[in-house]
């Protein structure tokens, strides 16, 4: 509570708020933070509001990475760095689409820890499609109706892309999952250069869940294996969260309001099926499946 406080304006459950609270205890408070136009920006810093206690800066979406980049040299001219690491907090929009301007501070390896807060959609302005949103889901931009049955397109793969820069550190993980967030937060503050993280945050209201099941939820993205989590170092993958036993994607879809047209619309099946071999695929990829060792 010392880092982000009770008077923000998140709603129950929010998986945002849970991955902050986690990333910021983990730095001990020794950090400066930018964050970009988005949900966590409007919940936690209002006009007479504020629930930030580490300097704290809000950017424009397309400019973060380049804001947290300038902090880091400041820090660096005014022999400051032990003061804090330098973070960014931005959403999947800000990231993956305005945002991707971030392959700059990767270019440079500005000593900054990138974390993008994934809740697979624009959000704040009515759950719009990101880069992040995956197949099949309706949003107000891709919605479900006779032409298609909302996204077409698979999810971005912000972390390849983080690996081809030559990212020293770049790991997922989960809102769900605080020690684990906690462990790779402190490991990247342990590297020098331009770290990339990557956390999945469940949303009540974009995602059409109860935020009694949020917990439920993100488990089940990995459990079936449609959000890895894995971490690695140089380009080297060093560790994976092995599944025990792998449920199918029908679990996780079902439970959310944004997928619910596919089991409907008799066209759904096919897409529920190639949203289970993107989950097969992952876990061929990334050897998920404890049972197969």
């Amino acid at each position: 509570m010392r880092y982000f406080g009770r008077g923000h304006g998140a709603c129950p459950g929010c998986g945002l708020a849970i991955a902050v609270r986690n990333v910021l205890d983990a730095l001990e408070g020794k950090c400066f933070v930018a964050n970009s136009t988005g949900c966590l920006e409007i919940i936690s810093s209002q006009y007479g509001k504020n629930a930030w206690g580490v300097p704290y800066i809000h950017s424009l979406f397309d400019n973060t990475a380049a804001v947290a980049s300038g902090i880091s040299e400041a820090l660096k001219i005014l022999g400051r760095e032990g003061e804090g690491k330098v973070v960014v907090l931005a959403g999947d929009g800000a990231t993956a689409d305005i945002g991707l301007t971030l392959h700059g501070m990767f270019d440079r390896n500005h000593d900054v820890i990138y974390i993008c807060l994934d809740n697979e959609a624009y959000q704040n302005t009515g759950h719009q499609q990101s880069g992040l949103t995956p197949l099949g889901e309706a949003t107000t931009t891709t919605p479900a109706g006779r032409v298609q049955l909302g996204k077409t397109g698979r999810k971005k793969d912000m972390v390849a892309i983080a690996i081809a820069h030559g990212s020293p550190y770049v790991a997922t993980s989960s809102a769900v999952l605080p020690a684990d967030i906690r462990r790779k937060v402190k490991k990247a503050a342990s590297i020098e250069g331009a770290k990339y993280i990557q956390i999945h945050c469940p949303c009540v209201t974009g995602w059409g869940i109860e935020g009694k099941d949020v917990v439920r939820v993100g488990n089940l993205a990995i459990e079936t294996a449609l959000y890895p989590i894995v971490e690695f170092e140089n380009g080297n993958l060093v560790t994976v969260r092995k599944i025990k036993e792998r449920k199918p994607v029908e679990e996780y879809l079902k439970l959310q309001r944004r997928f619910r047209h596919l089991f409907v619309d008799p066209r759904g099946k096919e897409i529920i099926a190639e949203i289970q071999r993107i989950a097969d695929r992952n876990a061929e990829k990334y050897g998920l499946d404890l049972k197969k060792d």
